[in-house]
């Protein structure tokens, strides 16, 4: 009488493991948003104003990172293009694709895009075109 009880509980839990298993990882994937995680600077684009601008590779540490609670923190400038990263700043992100941030002079939000799971797109409020890429790292 005592192996069946033993068994019978025994396969219980089990179960019981499994299925949380099961619903914690579903949680997690239907969370998940691509643009949470950390991003390093790779390109920048200028344009001189006529037009002319492409995309040239840096050497930067800067990096952006978003959150799933919507901030979004640099070590760099969040408010212009820059391979700086002596202050960084904080904003916050929203599904329209946009980022603000308090640091900034201008009430205009910068774009974000994500060209895929791995490669950002940040596109900044300039007269002149000024963008930045980013990888996923």
């Amino acid at each position: 009488m005592k192996k069946p009880l033993l068994l019978l509980i025994l396969l219980t839990i089990i179960s019981a493991c499994n299925n949380d298993d099961d619903t914690i990882q579903t949680e997690v994937s239907n969370n998940s948003n691509p643009i949470v995680g950390q991003w390093k600077l790779t390109e920048q684009l200028l344009d001189p104003g006529d037009g002319s601008g492409t995309f040239m590779a840096v050497t930067s540490n800067k990096t952006i990172a978003f959150y799933m609670d919507g901030s979004v923190i640099s070590n760099g400038n969040l408010c212009t293009p820059s391979t700086n990263t002596i202050i960084g700043t904080v904003g916050t992100f929203n599904e329209n694709q946009f980022i603000t941030s308090s640091a900034c002079a201008t009430s205009l939000g910068i774009e974000y895009e994500l060209l895929t799971d791995t490669s950002l797109l940040i596109t900044y409020p300039c007269i002149e075109t000024c963008q930045e890429k980013y990888i996923k790292i």
